[in-house]
């Protein structure tokens, strides 16, 4: 969509800086100067009070009381990124204050998702009589009930989208809650955590900087939760961020080590190389190690821990890689399924932890939603991935008959079936697709920002876009497109599936990598103009830093 054309004149009379970038911001929302200065500027008293979220006051009163009667507090949080980070957030805070403090993570597939009866009988054995349970807690009704029965207290963090009926818990904090007036009602498990701390800091009468230790936390948990990155966020990751760069938690920088990742750090580093790794301890093994990553005391210890999670990581990708193999080879022996617009695919002794990334794989070469499922016991279990714009958990939700359990999301979802049902639960998927799905979106895409040509590509242009960092859903990497560009001859293919460019445009060069784009050299190689779609990036090279291109996609010019 176009942005108002007076508003970026506005905007460039204001700022002076580039129109394209102007554009690009306008069609954030970004209008005028105090618009512009939040954005690039966040300060971190813009962050909400947390009192405004709903019985934050009964929470802290709870802890507090736990505090003055010696009760032992048992933090309670999920496997994945958010909940162990939420889980190392709240009990180190805890423990700076009170000593009776322990920790319980379920495990992914004893115990499965969320608040389990095994946690809540563990905290009766072992005289825990309150729960904090962080990243999970606002479905579980019954569990919350059966606690209550044996006199455990719960106080649940949360930020999943409430049923009508609630837990009869102390407090909920979950700024979704339809009466809850906090203002930003995107915050991740940690964040909400965060807000928890940071009430316990005034009712405690301790610094107001004494929360921010524990943001770059908080900046793993947004980044790798792919919540959006906009309002609190954007504040909470910007400073989260400055954490990670100048004083990290050891097990951050333990795992930044390990995956031989330089700082500065970005947003995407949190992304794509520390969250695998935590995520990878609970999908190959247990996920208490990546709690211990974050509660340890130095980085001696932390590196221990960081070096399990790296293996696990490795384990992971090895996984990952060889399901994806086999399940594109049965889906290349099938050859009616080439017509379909859904994917099923099942094998008994592909591991379940990987399920769902090898489903977001086959997405990559085959673009139509996908289930991937294994056996477990006597069912068949995995992992579903749709494509952008189309309702997977509804597709699932009409195959229900079939299923003994599911749940999920728009864009992902889990279920169980029989193994028996394998082959039915495949038609009436596929039938369920077919009926609902657009051509359109069995098509990728990609949206652009702006049209650039090289001459615009300078240092200081770069410049500003860095400063519109930290990028994530609300605020993505800008993407351009630049028209009439043409080979150098000097354009090759490297390590046999990716595209290295080396093209002009109007006497201008610039360098760039298409990631398995091989197959497109030819409109690269063939003498005419062809457009590229790009994001701009920094390359260096024995000590000298250059701008080149992120291709994401080239044709023909027309």
């Amino acid at each position: 969509m176009q942005p108002n054309h007076e508003d970026v004149n506005a905007l460039y009379n204001t700022l002076k800086i580039n129109p394209e970038i102007c554009k690009i911001l306008v069609q954030r929302g970004i209008r005028t100067f105090e618009n512009a200065k939040d954005f690039f500027r966040p300060q971190i008293n813009q962050l909400h009070s947390p009192w405004l979220m709903k019985d934050m006051d009964k929470a802290v009163e709870r802890v507090s009381r736990a505090f003055r009667n010696q009760e032992r507090i048992l933090v309670f949080g999920d496997y994945d990124v958010d909940g162990t980070t939420s889980v190392a957030l709240m009990y180190r805070f805890l423990k700076t204050q009170y000593e009776n403090v322990d920790f319980y993570i379920p495990h992914r597939y004893r115990e499965g998702y969320g608040v389990s009866k095994a946690g809540i009988d563990f905290a009766k054995e072992n005289g825990f009589s309150l729960i904090v349970a962080l990243d999970c807690g606002i479905k579980s009704v019954d569990l919350v009930g059966y606690a209550n029965t044996l006199a455990i207290d719960f106080v649940i963090c949360d930020h999943h989208l409430p049923d009508e009926v609630i837990p009869d818990a102390i407090a909920i904090l979950n700024p979704k809650q339809k009466d809850c007036p906090y203002p930003y009602k995107e915050l991740c498990g940690c964040g909400v955590g965060y807000k928890l701390v940071a009430a316990l800091c005034e009712k405690l009468g301790l610094p107001d900087t004494f929360p921010h230790q524990y943001l770059d936390l908080v900046a793993t948990a947004i980044a790798a939760d792919i919540v959006p990155i906009t309002g609190e966020n954007r504040i909470l990751a910007f400073y989260g961020l400055q954490r990670v760069n100048e004083a990290p938690n050891p097990g951050i920088r333990a795992l930044a080590f390990l995956s031989g990742t330089r700082l500065p750090m970005h947003i995407q580093n949190l992304v794509f190389m520390i969250a695998p790794r935590v995520n990878a301890a609970g999908r190959m093994d247990d996920a208490r190690k990546a709690v211990q990553l974050f509660v340890a005391p130095s980085y001696e210890e932390a590196l221990t821990y960081a070096e399990l999670l790296h293996n696990d990581n490795s384990e992971r990708k090895e996984a990952d890689a060889s399901i994806t193999g086999e399940a594109l080879e049965i889906i290349a022996a099938n050859a009616a399924w080439s017509t379909r617009k859904s994917t099923v695919v099942y094998q008994p002794h592909w591991h379940k932890g990987v399920v769902g990334i090898v489903a977001s794989r086959l997405i990559e070469h085959h673009y139509r939603p996908t289930v991937v499922l294994t056996e477990n016991g006597n069912y068949a279990t995995g992992s579903a991935r749709s494509v952008p714009g189309f309702n997977l958990y509804e597709a699932i939700h009409a195959c229900r008959e079939l299923l003994v359990n599911y749940g999920g999301h728009f864009a992902a979802a889990g279920l169980t079936l029989n193994k028996d049902h394998i082959e039915l639960f495949r038609e009436k998927f596929e039938q369920v697709v077919a009926a609902s799905i657009s051509e359109a979106l069995l098509v990728p895409e990609i949206l652009v920002d702006a049209e650039i040509s090289f001459a615009d590509i300078t240092p200081a242009f770069y410049n500003i876009l860095r400063q519109m960092e930290p990028f994530g859903p609300g605020n993505m990497t800008p993407v351009f497109i630049a028209r009439n560009v043409t080979d150098t001859g000097f354009s090759r293919i490297v390590k046999e599936q990716h595209l290295r460019f080396a093209v002009q445009q109007q006497g201008l060069q610039l360098t760039g990598i298409g990631f398995n784009m091989a197959s497109k050299f030819s409109i690269v190689s063939g003498g005419r103009p062809f457009d590229l779609v790009f994001k701009i990036d920094e390359n260096e090279w024995q000590g000298r830093k250059s701008l080149q291109m992120r291709v994401e996609d080239i044709r023909a010019a027309s």
